[in-house]
């Protein structure tokens, strides 16, 4: 399987049809090299805001509301680019105003896993960030979820939760953990970028991450972002070396493939050279573990 995570840079929107003509020219050059899966980052969706203007997108609270607003629409794309060139897409993250789990009516940080055959997933960050929390008051979301796929096993770990090991121990069943992020500086994306690679160790998994890239003067959010995408796995049997599938260059934009073969995450699970998985003993049992939710068919709806 190939798969492509983003190194996405955020743009001022004039209109809708210019969103739209951006998200197919990018999922199209994606299945064109054949990638099956595609990564978006979190918080990609901010630039959804400047539909509503630069005043809009510039205030951090009228900037949640309004990319809050247009995720249905951008929902609806995602589903129909899925569809339309086969693949399964993380769409980029984006706040969620009024989802029922939501603490004090406040928004929550939201991803969406779209496969070709309907099914969409939805997963909510759980631990916020010091400027979600204390700025931005973005409150945690849904529990985790492992998403059954015809490509895998799929958890999500959105940016500062991959820096949490039980967080991905709790996702466990998982064969690939994406990890969309943006990070404002080069110590933030080496944060996220070890706590993947950890990740990738001790679940004995495949983990993606995807990055925003550049600059968005209209943003107080999201103004400066570094980073790059990302594709890693255990440094075992049938995996590279160092444990890394592909890395983008820093803070440039575009596409970054790997070819990766699902089925070696059972075999080194069972045979590895070590066995982290197994030898990190659930204390609790299965119970704690989250639940494994299909998106063979109808999926989640978002």
């Amino acid at each position: 399987m190939k798969i492509a995570t983003a190194s996405y840079p955020l743009s001022f929107l004039d209109s809708w049809a210019q969103y739209e003509d951006k998200l197919h020219k990018w999922v199209d050059e994606a299945a064109s090299h054949g990638a099956e899966l595609l990564v978006f980052p979190e918080y990609g969706a901010m630039e959804l805001a400047t539909l509503a203007g630069r005043d809009v997108a510039g205030d951090l609270e009228k900037s949640l509301h309004a990319v809050s607003d247009r995720l249905p629409d951008a929902d609806a794309l995602h589903r129909h680019l899925s569809a339309q060139f086969g693949v399964h897409i993380l769409a980029a993250s984006g706040p969620a105003c009024q989802p029922p789990t939501a603490e004090r009516g406040r928004p929550v940080n939201r991803a969406r896993l779209f496969a070709p055959g309907g099914g969409v997933g939805v997963q909510d960050k759980q631990i916020m960030t010091r400027f979600e929390a204390e700025t931005w008051d973005v409150v945690p979301g849904n529990p985790l979820q492992v998403f059954e796929t015809a490509l895998g096993k799929i958890g999500i770990l959105i940016c500062y939760d991959s820096e949490f090991p039980l967080l991905a121990r709790a996702l466990s069943e998982a064969e690939i953990l994406l990890v969309p992020s943006v990070t404002e500086a080069l110590t933030g994306y080496s944060r996220v970028q070890i706590g993947s690679q950890a990740r990738a160790l001790e679940q004995q998994c495949i983990t993606v991450m995807s990055s925003v890239v550049g600059q968005a003067d209209w943003s107080e959010a999201v103004d400066v972002s570094i980073g790059a995408g990302g594709v890693f796995g255990p440094p075992d049997r049938g995996f590279p070396d160092t444990g890394i599938f592909a890395v983008g260059d820093l803070g440039v934009p575009g596409w970054v493939y790997a070819d990766v073969d699902v089925a070696r995450v059972a075999d080194v699970r069972a045979d590895g050279g070590v066995l982290n998985r197994r030898d990190w003993a659930c204390q609790n049992g299965r119970s704690e573990l989250a639940p494994c939710v299909s998106l063979m068919q109808a999926g989640v709806p978002a």
